[in-house]
């Protein structure tokens, strides 16, 4: 399994890549803007919050494919090993086609369909990323159209993996991975819902008064 933070925030990546094992951050055009800083000063601080190593997303702005193709060579050749995101249209099929045939990893985004999903996947791209929450937020339903994802591509595209993204609670985060995915893209907030429990906090409290009560410290020596 592949754990993914779906951030620019190059603080927060520092934060929870000491407790997570991370495997990489993903961004998209929104993620930067929100920080107002250029792409190419957050892509090597992620980078460097993560410890110098871990994979990197990062995706296209242009709507044709020629143009996809031009952005994708230069923020390669920027970003050493940078996967580029590019949403999964008519034009971005074509150009995840001219990508692979290039050697540049693609990461086919703005997934709401399975069959859009496993369309990019045969055209050559390495992941897939399937919009849990917004699908729901539409009517519709993300864990079955992300399950549906996984055994298409089980099935005729095994060199692929389903990398689920927007979420907005842990719960459809944990659906997915039953439902077989191999990696996941979690908000910082979503991240943190995993880390923080009421009742373990109360637990680790009791254990702490029942050792103090019994032996006046709260240390085992």
């Amino acid at each position: 399994m592949e754990l993914y933070l779906d951030t620019a925030d190059v603080g927060a990546v520092k934060r929870l890549s000491r407790i997570l094992p991370l495997q990489g951050v993903t961004t998209n055009p929104s993620i930067v803007a929100k920080e107002r800083k250029s792409l190419w000063e957050v892509l090597p601080a992620l980078r460097d919050a993560l410890g110098g190593t871990g994979k990197l997303f990062a995706q296209v702005l242009a709507s044709d494919a020629e143009q996809m193709v031009a952005e994708a060579v230069s923020m390669t050749q920027r970003v050493p090993g940078l996967v580029v995101k590019v949403p999964v249209t008519a034009e971005g099929l074509a150009a995840i086609k001219k990508l692979k045939l290039m050697n540049i990893p693609t990461l086919g985004t703005a997934v709401y369909g399975a069959g859009q999903g496993l369309l990019s996947a045969l055209a050559g791209a390495e992941y897939v990323a399937p919009y849990v929450n917004r699908l729901d937020a539409q009517g519709g339903d993300g864990i079955a159209m992300v399950t549906e994802l996984q055994q298409l591509l089980s099935l005729h595209a095994p060199g692929a993996k389903v990398l689920a993204a927007s979420f907005r609670t842990p719960r459809q985060a944990m659906d997915c991975l039953l439902a077989g995915c191999q990696s996941i893209t979690l908000p910082v907030d979503v991240a943190e819902q995993l880390l923080t429990a009421p009742a373990v906090t109360a637990a680790v409290m009791q254990f702490d008064n029942d050792w103090q009560q019994a032996f006046g410290r709260s240390t085992l020596d």
